[in-house]
């Protein structure tokens, strides 16, 4: 059996990992740091940008430097949820049905384009995603341990998308954005080339069964009653806000505070300050919020004016 790692130990490979994901995806730690959040809160990521920002390389990125097995399914708007959740078939040598899993059946899913997809095959990944499991055929099957899903999205302007619907956006624990890289980084890409060839070289920091008691460290990150108390009052001040239509859910104040913690920990705190919550509310919140004057979703500078006008006491 495996020695446990010092606590010590893990702080530095997670530094090793950020450091390593920002030699392949360049100028882009910060989204390095919410991804990695999100998989030690035991959450789901969404990615929304334009094709070619590096959508599909973080993911990669991650499963490889964190040892997990790692399956990616293109989503197009023919497929079926049997192409992602798996079919029985008849075996006729043993007279009975044989299931064949599909690529649902990973420690690390890339949901790639998944608004590329109809709603009817969006929704097979729903049961999955809250419950870890997927019932087939009147039979329930447990997922990997972890089993972290990564999907990708096109901005919903572009043709051939099917919007997400609110109860499949709540299932993302963040969502981010990776945007154009700054003008060093995208000089050092071009200088370099792109960095996917490099994927095959990098070296796992962990192992999934060390996975496992990092995320329960990070859940056991101490929250003080004053920091519940700002907590509260932010997701009060969504509820409240003239902006939205409706404010953030008693489950999205727990991904919040979850994200902050995992923040946290990543820093190589043992409690959550208030800025660990500034830091992730924008991921957290964004595409749970829609605003009042459009058909669209609460923007990164609308939580900060929030943020901004939600006092710290």
């Amino acid at each position: 059996m495996q020695a446990a790692m010092p606590l010590a130990e893990k702080q530095s490979t997670l530094a090793e990992v950020i450091a390593a994901a920002n030699q392949i995806i360049l100028g882009k730690e910060q989204q390095i740091r919410l991804a990695l959040a999100c998989l030690l809160a035991r959450g789901h990521l969404l990615i929304e940008d334009l094709p070619g920002v590096g959508k599909t390389t973080l993911a990669h990125t991650l499963a490889r430097l964190l040892g997990l097995q790692f399956s990616r399914i293109q989503f197009t708007s023919d497929m079926l949820p049997a192409d992602v959740i798996g079919i029985s078939i008849f075996d006729r040598e043993r007279s009975e049905f044989r299931f064949l899993p599909g690529a649902l059946f990973s420690q690390v899913l890339l949901a790639d384009e998944i608004n590329r997809a109809t709603p009817k095959t969006q929704s097979a990944l729903l049961e999955a995603m809250e419950e870890r499991q997927v019932t087939l055929d009147g039979e329930t099957r447990p997922l990997p341990e972890p089993f972290f899903v990564i999907a990708t999205q096109n901005p919903s302007s572009q043709i051939g998308t099917f919007p997400l619907p609110e109860s499949q956006l709540d299932r993302f624990l963040l969502r981010i954005e990776l945007g154009y890289p700054d003008r060093k980084a995208e000089r050092e890409l071009l200088e370099g080339g792109g960095r996917r060839d490099q994927l095959p070289a990098l070296a796992a920091c962990f192992t999934p069964d060390q996975l496992a008691p990092l995320q329960s460290q990070a859940a056991a990150v101490h929250v003080s009653p004053a920091l519940l108390d700002y907590l509260q009052t932010l997701i009060e001040a969504t509820r409240n806000s003239p902006l939205f239509i409706h404010g953030l859910s008693p489950r999205a104040a727990l991904a919040l505070l979850a994200v902050a913690r995992a923040w946290a920990f990543i820093d190589g705190r043992s409690m959550v300050l208030p800025e660990d919550v500034q830091a992730v509310m924008p991921g957290v919140a964004c595409h749970r919020l829609r605003l009042v004057n459009s058909a669209g979703h609460a923007r990164p500078e609308d939580i900060a004016r929030l943020i901004h006008a939600t006092p710290v006491d």
